[in-house]
């Protein structure tokens, strides 16, 4: 059976904090860059929607445009959120992980 039913852990904020803690990048950067890293692919609208929330929010930053293109840099906000998010889904992770244990 595989995670079908599960659905897909790809909010894309997560994905784009992730994504930029590697680094600043550009919009089809950060889409390649995602689609390689969890196998998401998203759309535009989404990305941008979401960059926007995550620039309101102060956890990136909008850089000034070089040769056409506009990147995004992690703030140390961004970082610290990503960092708690992170620790908190590995503690769940392991977790579930030992609970499954029972099953082996």
């Amino acid at each position: 059976m595989g995670l079908e039913g599960l659905g897909r852990f790809a909010d894309p904020g997560v994905l784009i904090l992730t994504s930029l803690a590697g680094g600043d990048k550009h919009g089809y950067a950060l889409i390649k860059d995602i689609e390689d890293l969890a196998g998401v692919r998203l759309g535009p609208g989404t990305l941008y929607g979401a960059l926007s929330r995550l620039d309101q929010r102060g956890l990136v930053v909008t850089l000034p445009m070089r040769d056409r293109r506009r990147p995004y840099r992690l703030t140390a906000a961004g970082a610290a959120a990503l960092r708690g998010y992170l620790e908190h889904t590995a503690e769940v992770s392991r977790s579930g992980l030992r609970r499954l244990e029972a099953f082996a």
